[in-house]
Protein backbone atom coordinates (compact mmCIF):
# COMPACT_ATOMS: atom_id res chain seq x y z
CA UNK A 1 0.00 0.00 0.00
CA UNK A 2 1.49 3.03 -1.14
CA UNK A 3 0.54 6.97 0.22
CA UNK A 4 2.43 10.16 -1.33
CA UNK A 5 4.44 11.86 1.21
CA UNK A 6 4.22 15.63 1.98
CA UNK A 7 7.09 17.15 0.44
CA UNK A 8 6.95 20.37 3.09
CA UNK A 9 7.66 17.05 5.41
CA UNK A 10 10.85 16.64 3.88
CA UNK A 11 11.48 20.46 2.74
CA UNK A 12 11.98 18.49 -1.38
CA UNK A 13 12.00 21.49 -4.03
CA UNK A 14 9.05 21.49 -5.97
CA UNK A 15 9.39 19.40 -9.28
CA UNK A 16 12.67 17.51 -8.14
CA UNK A 17 13.08 14.52 -9.36
CA UNK A 18 12.42 12.94 -5.61
CA UNK A 19 9.03 15.36 -4.88
CA UNK A 20 6.33 13.10 -3.96
CA UNK A 21 4.20 15.52 -6.14
CA UNK A 22 6.43 15.33 -9.09
CA UNK A 23 4.36 14.65 -12.40
CA UNK A 24 6.36 11.49 -13.29
CA UNK A 25 6.29 10.12 -9.29
CA UNK A 26 2.30 10.65 -9.45
CA UNK A 27 2.03 8.16 -12.19
CA UNK A 28 4.54 5.98 -10.80
CA UNK A 29 2.66 5.76 -7.28
CA UNK A 30 -0.73 4.74 -9.21
CA UNK A 31 1.45 1.75 -11.29
CA UNK A 32 2.64 0.43 -8.34
CA UNK A 33 -0.36 0.21 -6.77
CA UNK A 34 -2.52 -0.77 -10.01
CA UNK A 35 -0.07 -3.80 -10.27
CA UNK A 36 -1.68 -6.09 -8.73
CA UNK A 37 -4.96 -5.27 -10.79
CA UNK A 38 -3.26 -5.21 -14.26
CA UNK A 39 -1.59 -8.58 -13.81
CA UNK A 40 -4.64 -10.62 -12.44
CA UNK A 41 -6.94 -8.99 -15.36
CA UNK A 42 -4.21 -9.57 -18.25
CA UNK A 43 -3.65 -13.19 -16.83
CA UNK A 44 -4.17 -14.39 -13.25
CA UNK A 45 -7.92 -14.45 -14.19
CA UNK A 46 -7.77 -16.47 -17.39
CA UNK A 47 -5.45 -18.94 -15.71
CA UNK A 48 -8.33 -20.02 -13.15
CA UNK A 49 -10.10 -21.78 -16.22
CA UNK A 50 -7.39 -24.62 -17.21
CA UNK A 51 -6.12 -24.21 -13.59
CA UNK A 52 -9.53 -25.52 -12.83
CA UNK A 53 -9.68 -28.00 -15.54
CA UNK A 54 -6.80 -30.18 -14.15
CA UNK A 55 -6.45 -29.57 -10.70
CA UNK A 56 -10.32 -28.92 -9.54
CA UNK A 57 -11.34 -26.01 -7.61
CA UNK A 58 -9.49 -26.72 -4.39
CA UNK A 59 -5.97 -27.23 -6.23
CA UNK A 60 -6.32 -23.92 -7.77
CA UNK A 61 -7.21 -22.55 -4.28
CA UNK A 62 -4.02 -23.56 -3.34
CA UNK A 63 -1.90 -22.67 -5.89
CA UNK A 64 -3.08 -19.10 -6.02
CA UNK A 65 -2.85 -18.74 -2.44
CA UNK A 66 1.02 -20.21 -2.80
CA UNK A 67 1.45 -16.51 -5.08
CA UNK A 68 -0.65 -14.60 -2.68
CA UNK A 69 2.37 -15.85 0.39
CA UNK A 70 5.51 -15.68 -1.32
CA UNK A 71 4.94 -12.62 -3.50
CA UNK A 72 4.32 -10.67 -0.63
CA UNK A 73 7.51 -12.02 1.26
CA UNK A 74 9.50 -10.70 -1.97
CA UNK A 75 7.56 -7.28 -1.81
CA UNK A 76 8.69 -6.76 1.92
CA UNK A 77 12.41 -7.63 0.62
CA UNK A 78 12.03 -5.27 -2.41
CA UNK A 79 14.98 -2.38 -2.30
CA UNK A 80 13.56 -0.74 -5.44
CA UNK A 81 10.58 0.16 -7.16
CA UNK A 82 10.68 -2.20 -10.35
CA UNK A 83 11.16 -5.25 -7.96
CA UNK A 84 8.29 -3.93 -5.92
CA UNK A 85 6.70 -3.87 -9.02
CA UNK A 86 7.27 -7.26 -10.08
CA UNK A 87 6.91 -8.87 -6.59
CA UNK A 88 2.95 -7.13 -6.82
CA UNK A 89 2.31 -8.74 -10.67
CA UNK A 90 3.14 -12.04 -8.90
CA UNK A 91 0.68 -11.34 -6.33
CA UNK A 92 -2.01 -9.86 -9.04
CA UNK A 93 -1.45 -13.68 -10.67
CA UNK A 94 -2.59 -15.18 -7.41
CA UNK A 95 -5.39 -12.97 -6.63
CA UNK A 96 -6.93 -12.90 -9.97
CA UNK A 97 -7.03 -17.32 -9.50
CA UNK A 98 -8.39 -16.88 -6.19
CA UNK A 99 -11.00 -14.12 -6.95
CA UNK A 100 -12.07 -16.23 -9.92
CA UNK A 101 -12.55 -20.03 -8.04
CA UNK A 102 -12.92 -18.97 -4.36
CA UNK A 103 -16.75 -17.26 -4.96
CA UNK A 104 -17.49 -20.49 -7.41
CA UNK A 105 -16.19 -22.79 -4.73
CA UNK A 106 -18.73 -21.53 -1.95
CA UNK A 107 -21.84 -21.14 -4.28
CA UNK A 108 -21.31 -24.41 -5.56
CA UNK A 109 -21.24 -25.93 -1.99
CA UNK A 110 -23.60 -24.38 0.04
CA UNK A 111 -27.64 -25.02 0.06
CA UNK A 112 -30.02 -22.21 -1.47
CA UNK A 113 -31.39 -20.74 1.71
CA UNK A 114 -27.82 -19.69 2.76
CA UNK A 115 -25.64 -19.53 -0.11
CA UNK A 116 -25.62 -15.79 -0.41
CA UNK A 117 -24.27 -15.91 3.20
CA UNK A 118 -21.71 -18.11 3.02
CA UNK A 119 -20.83 -17.08 -0.30
CA UNK A 120 -20.11 -13.57 0.48
CA UNK A 121 -17.69 -14.54 3.31
CA UNK A 122 -15.27 -14.61 1.44
CA UNK A 123 -15.49 -10.87 0.57
CA UNK A 124 -15.96 -10.23 4.23
CA UNK A 125 -12.68 -12.27 4.85
CA UNK A 126 -11.13 -10.27 2.03
CA UNK A 127 -12.03 -7.00 4.10
CA UNK A 128 -10.61 -8.30 7.08
CA UNK A 129 -7.36 -9.37 5.32
CA UNK A 130 -7.35 -5.78 4.13
CA UNK A 131 -7.45 -4.85 7.83
CA UNK A 132 -4.46 -6.97 8.33
CA UNK A 133 -2.50 -5.88 4.76
CA UNK A 134 -2.18 -2.25 6.91
CA UNK A 135 -0.64 -4.34 9.71
CA UNK A 136 1.30 -7.50 7.82
CA UNK A 137 0.47 -8.55 4.44
CA UNK A 138 2.08 -11.96 5.22
CA UNK A 139 -0.85 -13.07 7.64
CA UNK A 140 -3.90 -13.57 5.43
CA UNK A 141 -2.54 -15.71 3.04
CA UNK A 142 -1.05 -18.33 5.55
CA UNK A 143 -4.53 -19.65 6.89
CA UNK A 144 -5.78 -19.96 3.48
CA UNK A 145 -2.82 -22.28 2.14
CA UNK A 146 -3.59 -24.45 4.87
CA UNK A 147 -6.61 -25.01 5.39
CA UNK A 148 -8.00 -25.01 2.01
CA UNK A 149 -6.20 -28.91 2.55
CA UNK A 150 -8.74 -29.93 5.08
CA UNK A 151 -12.02 -28.41 2.59
CA UNK A 152 -14.29 -31.15 0.42
CA UNK A 153 -14.05 -30.89 -2.91
CA UNK A 154 -16.95 -28.77 -5.19
CA UNK A 155 -19.27 -32.22 -5.73
CA UNK A 156 -20.56 -29.78 -9.20
CA UNK A 157 -16.33 -30.06 -10.28
CA UNK A 158 -16.54 -33.97 -9.68
CA UNK A 159 -19.41 -34.74 -11.91
CA UNK A 160 -18.61 -32.32 -14.59
CA UNK A 161 -15.27 -34.74 -14.52
CA UNK A 162 -17.56 -37.51 -14.60
CA UNK A 163 -16.72 -38.74 -11.00
CA UNK A 164 -20.48 -39.35 -9.30
CA UNK A 165 -18.65 -41.25 -6.48
CA UNK A 166 -16.28 -38.13 -5.37
CA UNK A 167 -19.33 -36.15 -5.85
CA UNK A 168 -21.68 -38.18 -3.63
CA UNK A 169 -19.26 -38.41 -1.00
CA UNK A 170 -18.34 -34.75 -0.92
CA UNK A 171 -22.22 -33.70 -0.39
CA UNK A 172 -22.51 -35.65 2.24
CA UNK A 173 -19.79 -34.05 4.03
CA UNK A 174 -21.44 -30.34 2.85
CA UNK A 175 -25.04 -32.04 3.73
CA UNK A 176 -27.17 -33.37 6.92
CA UNK A 177 -28.08 -36.51 5.59
CA UNK A 178 -27.13 -38.47 3.10
CA UNK A 179 -30.79 -38.44 1.46
CA UNK A 180 -29.93 -34.88 0.87
CA UNK A 181 -27.11 -35.66 -0.96
CA UNK A 182 -28.84 -37.93 -3.18
CA UNK A 183 -31.25 -35.22 -3.73
CA UNK A 184 -28.62 -32.72 -4.87
CA UNK A 185 -26.86 -35.43 -6.59
CA UNK A 186 -29.55 -36.03 -9.11
CA UNK A 187 -30.76 -32.39 -9.44
CA UNK A 188 -27.09 -31.38 -10.79
CA UNK A 189 -26.98 -34.25 -12.70
CA UNK A 190 -30.41 -33.22 -14.84
CA UNK A 191 -28.56 -30.04 -15.37
CA UNK A 192 -25.96 -31.56 -16.80
CA UNK A 193 -27.83 -33.89 -18.93
CA UNK A 194 -29.90 -30.21 -20.24
CA UNK A 195 -26.67 -28.54 -20.56
CA UNK A 196 -24.98 -30.64 -22.73
CA UNK A 197 -27.81 -31.34 -24.86
CA UNK A 198 -27.92 -27.47 -25.88
CA UNK A 199 -24.69 -26.70 -25.79
CA UNK A 200 -22.64 -30.39 -26.07
CA UNK A 201 -18.82 -30.08 -26.14
CA UNK A 202 -16.61 -27.05 -26.53
CA UNK A 203 -12.95 -25.61 -26.04
CA UNK A 204 -11.98 -22.44 -24.43
CA UNK A 205 -12.54 -20.03 -26.72
CA UNK A 206 -15.34 -21.46 -27.46
CA UNK A 207 -16.90 -21.13 -24.42
CA UNK A 208 -15.92 -17.38 -24.05
CA UNK A 209 -17.15 -16.41 -27.87
CA UNK A 210 -20.98 -17.87 -26.01
CA UNK A 211 -20.54 -15.72 -23.47
CA UNK A 212 -21.77 -13.11 -25.81
CA UNK A 213 -23.76 -15.54 -28.13
CA UNK A 214 -25.94 -17.39 -26.04
CA UNK A 215 -28.99 -15.36 -25.07
CA UNK A 216 -29.54 -16.87 -21.12
CA UNK A 217 -25.43 -16.54 -21.00
CA UNK A 218 -25.34 -12.94 -22.63
CA UNK A 219 -27.90 -12.12 -20.14
CA UNK A 220 -25.59 -13.57 -16.90
CA UNK A 221 -22.24 -12.07 -18.86
CA UNK A 222 -24.39 -8.49 -18.23
CA UNK A 223 -25.52 -8.64 -15.43
CA UNK A 224 -22.33 -9.90 -14.03
CA UNK A 225 -20.49 -7.53 -15.51
CA UNK A 226 -23.08 -4.42 -14.12
CA UNK A 227 -21.69 -5.24 -10.72
CA UNK A 228 -18.33 -5.79 -11.42
CA UNK A 229 -18.02 -2.32 -12.91
CA UNK A 230 -19.91 -0.93 -10.56
CA UNK A 231 -17.46 -1.84 -7.89
CA UNK A 232 -14.56 0.63 -9.50
CA UNK A 233 -17.70 3.28 -10.72
CA UNK A 234 -18.30 3.31 -6.53
CA UNK A 235 -14.42 4.43 -5.93
CA UNK A 236 -14.03 1.95 -3.04
CA UNK A 237 -10.84 0.52 -5.37
CA UNK A 238 -9.71 4.41 -4.99
CA UNK A 239 -10.23 5.38 -1.61
CA UNK A 240 -8.65 1.84 -0.02
CA UNK A 241 -5.56 2.90 -1.22
CA UNK A 242 -5.11 6.28 -1.01
CA UNK A 243 -6.90 6.56 1.92
CA UNK A 244 -3.57 7.38 3.73
CA UNK A 245 -3.32 10.00 0.89
CA UNK A 246 -6.04 11.87 1.15
CA UNK A 247 -5.82 11.71 5.16
CA UNK A 248 -2.31 14.01 4.54
CA UNK A 249 -4.63 16.11 2.09
CA UNK A 250 -7.14 16.58 5.18
CA UNK A 251 -4.34 18.30 7.26
CA UNK A 252 -3.34 14.62 8.99
CA UNK A 253 0.39 14.43 9.81
CA UNK A 254 2.71 11.32 8.81
CA UNK A 255 1.90 9.29 11.95
CA UNK A 256 -2.02 9.46 12.26
CA UNK A 257 -2.52 9.46 8.18
CA UNK A 258 -1.83 5.53 8.02
CA UNK A 259 -3.66 5.42 11.38
CA UNK A 260 -6.92 6.32 8.84
CA UNK A 261 -6.03 3.93 6.91
CA UNK A 262 -6.19 1.11 9.65
CA UNK A 263 -9.42 2.84 10.43
CA UNK A 264 -10.59 2.34 7.23
CA UNK A 265 -9.59 -1.18 7.11
CA UNK A 266 -11.45 -1.96 10.43
CA UNK A 267 -15.17 -0.04 9.14
CA UNK A 268 -14.75 -2.09 6.32
CA UNK A 269 -14.30 -5.30 8.14
CA UNK A 270 -16.65 -4.76 10.75
CA UNK A 271 -20.27 -3.65 8.50
CA UNK A 272 -19.46 -6.51 6.18
CA UNK A 273 -20.93 -8.77 8.61
CA UNK A 274 -24.66 -7.58 8.64
CA UNK A 275 -24.55 -8.67 4.79
CA UNK A 276 -24.10 -12.13 5.68
CA UNK A 277 -27.92 -12.39 6.95
CA UNK A 278 -29.12 -9.27 4.53
CA UNK A 279 -27.68 -10.63 1.70
CA UNK A 280 -30.11 -13.92 1.85
CA UNK A 281 -33.06 -12.00 3.11
CA UNK A 282 -33.10 -8.95 0.93
CA UNK A 283 -31.19 -10.00 -1.90
CA UNK A 284 -28.23 -8.98 -4.07
CA UNK A 285 -30.38 -6.47 -6.12
CA UNK A 286 -32.08 -4.91 -2.99
CA UNK A 287 -28.75 -4.53 -0.93
CA UNK A 288 -26.97 -2.66 -4.34
CA UNK A 289 -30.09 -0.16 -4.42
CA UNK A 290 -30.36 0.67 -0.72
CA UNK A 291 -26.18 1.27 -0.77
CA UNK A 292 -25.63 3.08 -4.03
CA UNK A 293 -27.43 6.37 -3.42
CA UNK A 294 -25.88 6.52 0.49
CA UNK A 295 -22.36 6.14 -1.42
CA UNK A 296 -23.39 9.22 -3.60
CA UNK A 297 -23.64 11.03 -1.16
CA UNK A 298 -21.12 10.24 1.39
CA UNK A 299 -18.58 10.69 -1.81
CA UNK A 300 -20.47 14.51 -2.49
CA UNK A 301 -20.17 15.02 1.19
CA UNK A 302 -16.41 14.07 1.87
CA UNK A 303 -15.01 16.00 -1.34
CA UNK A 304 -17.12 19.31 0.20
CA UNK A 305 -15.54 18.81 3.31
CA UNK A 306 -11.83 19.80 1.46
CA UNK A 307 -13.89 23.07 1.18
CA UNK A 308 -13.65 23.89 4.81
CA UNK A 309 -10.49 25.92 6.06
CA UNK A 310 -7.49 23.61 7.20
CA UNK A 311 -7.35 25.53 10.07
CA UNK A 312 -10.89 24.53 11.06
CA UNK A 313 -11.06 21.31 13.53
CA UNK A 314 -14.09 19.88 11.77
CA UNK A 315 -11.79 20.03 8.72
CA UNK A 316 -9.93 16.83 9.21
CA UNK A 317 -12.93 15.49 11.09
CA UNK A 318 -15.66 15.49 8.83
CA UNK A 319 -13.38 14.34 5.73
CA UNK A 320 -12.57 10.91 7.94
CA UNK A 321 -16.59 10.77 9.15
CA UNK A 322 -17.68 10.89 5.78
CA UNK A 323 -15.28 8.54 4.58
CA UNK A 324 -16.08 5.90 7.13
CA UNK A 325 -19.92 6.37 6.35
CA UNK A 326 -18.45 5.72 2.76
CA UNK A 327 -17.15 2.34 3.81
CA UNK A 328 -20.19 1.63 6.22
CA UNK A 329 -22.47 1.54 3.92
CA UNK A 330 -20.50 0.14 0.78
CA UNK A 331 -19.35 -3.18 2.57
CA UNK A 332 -22.74 -4.69 3.23
CA UNK A 333 -23.95 -3.98 -0.32
CA UNK A 334 -21.04 -3.67 -3.54
CA UNK A 335 -18.75 -4.85 -1.17
CA UNK A 336 -20.18 -8.70 -1.04
CA UNK A 337 -22.61 -8.72 -3.75
CA UNK A 338 -20.06 -8.74 -6.60
CA UNK A 339 -18.55 -12.09 -6.34
CA UNK A 340 -21.13 -13.53 -4.87
CA UNK A 341 -23.35 -12.61 -8.00
CA UNK A 342 -21.05 -13.40 -10.44
CA UNK A 343 -20.62 -16.96 -9.12
CA UNK A 344 -24.19 -17.60 -9.60
CA UNK A 345 -25.71 -16.56 -12.19
CA UNK A 346 -23.48 -18.67 -15.15
CA UNK A 347 -24.77 -22.04 -16.26
CA UNK A 348 -21.90 -24.93 -14.98
CA UNK A 349 -20.59 -25.26 -18.60
CA UNK A 350 -19.60 -21.11 -18.61
CA UNK A 351 -18.87 -20.98 -14.98
CA UNK A 352 -14.96 -20.73 -14.88
CA UNK A 353 -14.83 -18.62 -17.78
CA UNK A 354 -17.85 -16.47 -17.12
CA UNK A 355 -16.30 -15.72 -13.45
CA UNK A 356 -13.14 -14.98 -14.98
CA UNK A 357 -14.22 -12.80 -17.50
CA UNK A 358 -16.56 -10.84 -14.35
CA UNK A 359 -13.43 -10.84 -12.68
CA UNK A 360 -10.97 -9.00 -15.14
CA UNK A 361 -13.64 -6.54 -15.94
CA UNK A 362 -13.67 -5.59 -12.27
CA UNK A 363 -9.79 -5.54 -12.23
CA UNK A 364 -8.90 -4.34 -15.62
CA UNK A 365 -10.83 -1.20 -14.81
CA UNK A 366 -9.31 -1.06 -11.13
CA UNK A 367 -6.10 -1.03 -12.43
CA UNK A 368 -6.86 1.66 -15.25
CA UNK A 369 -8.38 3.97 -12.24
CA UNK A 370 -5.82 3.27 -9.75
CA UNK A 371 -3.10 5.10 -11.55
CA UNK A 372 -5.24 8.09 -12.33
CA UNK A 373 -5.99 8.98 -9.23
CA UNK A 374 -2.89 10.79 -7.92
CA UNK A 375 -3.57 13.08 -11.38
CA UNK A 376 -6.78 13.52 -11.03
CA UNK A 377 -6.81 14.91 -7.29
CA UNK A 378 -3.91 16.85 -8.43
CA UNK A 379 -6.03 19.02 -11.82
CA UNK A 380 -9.68 19.01 -10.52
CA UNK A 381 -8.63 18.95 -6.38
CA UNK A 382 -10.17 16.25 -3.99
CA UNK A 383 -13.50 18.10 -4.32
CA UNK A 384 -13.66 17.28 -8.39
CA UNK A 385 -12.35 14.05 -7.83
CA UNK A 386 -15.18 13.23 -4.67
CA UNK A 387 -17.79 14.85 -6.78
CA UNK A 388 -16.74 12.46 -9.58
CA UNK A 389 -16.83 9.32 -8.32
CA UNK A 390 -20.29 10.59 -6.63
CA UNK A 391 -22.10 11.20 -10.55
CA UNK A 392 -20.87 7.50 -11.11
CA UNK A 393 -22.45 6.28 -8.19
CA UNK A 394 -25.86 7.01 -9.30
CA UNK A 395 -24.19 5.83 -12.72
CA UNK A 396 -24.19 2.72 -11.35
CA UNK A 397 -27.24 2.93 -10.18
CA UNK A 398 -29.44 3.05 -12.80
CA UNK A 399 -27.17 0.42 -14.44
CA UNK A 400 -28.25 -1.97 -11.50
CA UNK A 401 -31.34 -0.85 -11.88
CA UNK A 402 -32.07 -1.88 -15.78
CA UNK A 403 -29.49 -4.56 -15.50
CA UNK A 404 -29.39 -6.32 -12.77
CA UNK A 405 -32.10 -9.37 -11.98
CA UNK A 406 -32.90 -10.57 -8.22
CA UNK A 407 -31.30 -14.06 -7.54
CA UNK A 408 -32.02 -14.97 -3.71
CA UNK A 409 -33.38 -18.05 -2.45
CA UNK A 410 -33.06 -20.10 -5.76
CA UNK A 411 -30.73 -23.08 -6.61
CA UNK A 412 -27.97 -22.39 -8.94
CA UNK A 413 -29.65 -24.77 -11.80
CA UNK A 414 -33.02 -22.56 -11.69
CA UNK A 415 -31.29 -19.36 -12.14
CA UNK A 416 -31.52 -20.86 -16.02
CA UNK A 417 -35.07 -19.74 -15.39
CA UNK A 418 -34.34 -15.88 -14.12
CA UNK A 419 -31.80 -15.23 -16.75
CA UNK A 420 -34.63 -16.79 -19.57
CA UNK A 421 -36.47 -13.55 -19.57
CA UNK A 422 -35.28 -11.18 -22.67
CA UNK A 423 -33.09 -7.86 -21.60
CA UNK A 424 -35.69 -5.72 -23.05
CA UNK A 425 -38.32 -7.28 -21.59
CA UNK A 426 -36.82 -7.20 -17.72
CA UNK A 427 -35.99 -3.41 -18.73
CA UNK A 428 -39.47 -2.71 -18.98
CA UNK A 429 -41.14 -4.55 -16.42
CA UNK A 430 -38.39 -2.58 -13.88
CA UNK A 431 -38.63 0.66 -15.47
CA UNK A 432 -42.87 0.64 -15.46
CA UNK A 433 -44.66 -1.76 -13.34
CA UNK A 434 -41.64 -2.70 -10.79
CA UNK A 435 -40.63 1.08 -10.51
CA UNK A 436 -44.49 2.42 -9.93
CA UNK A 437 -45.39 -0.47 -7.74
CA UNK A 438 -42.76 0.71 -5.16
CA UNK A 439 -44.08 4.65 -5.81
CA UNK A 440 -47.63 3.32 -5.24
CA UNK A 441 -47.09 1.40 -1.95
CA UNK A 442 -44.77 4.35 -0.45
CA UNK A 443 -48.15 6.12 -1.41
CA UNK A 444 -50.35 3.84 0.94
CA UNK A 445 -48.05 3.98 3.30
CA UNK A 446 -48.04 7.57 3.92
CA UNK A 447 -52.41 7.84 3.75
CA UNK A 448 -52.03 5.29 5.93
CA UNK A 449 -50.38 7.10 8.67
CA UNK A 450 -51.85 9.95 7.64
CA UNK A 451 -55.36 8.75 8.40
CA UNK A 452 -54.10 7.65 11.87
CA UNK A 453 -52.92 10.77 12.88
CA UNK A 454 -56.33 11.80 12.14
CA UNK A 455 -57.81 9.44 14.42
CA UNK A 456 -55.60 10.49 17.30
Amino acid sequence: MLYLTSKSTWTIVDNAPCDPSNLNNLWLVGLINAAPHIASALLGCWLSDPLNNYFGRRGTIFVAGGFCLFSVIGSGCSQTWYQLFITRILLGIGMGCEASVVPIYAAENVPASIRGGLAMSWQLWTAFGTFLGFCSAFIPAVPLVIGIYFCPESPRWYMKKGKYAEAFQSLCRLRNTPLQAVRDLYYVHAQLIGEAAIIGKSTYLTRFVELFTIPRVRRATLASFTVMIAQQMCGINIIAPYSSTASKQAGSDRLHAPLASFGFGLVNFVFAFPAVWTIDIFGRRGLLLFTFPNMAWTSLATGSCFLIPESSKAHLGLIATFIYLFAAFHSPGEGPVPPTYSAEVFPLSHREVGMSWAVAMCLFWAAVLSPTWPRMVAATTPTGAFGFYAGLNVTALVMIFLWVPETKQRTLEELDYVFAVPTAKHMKYQATKALFSVSASAGVRNRSVSHQGKKI
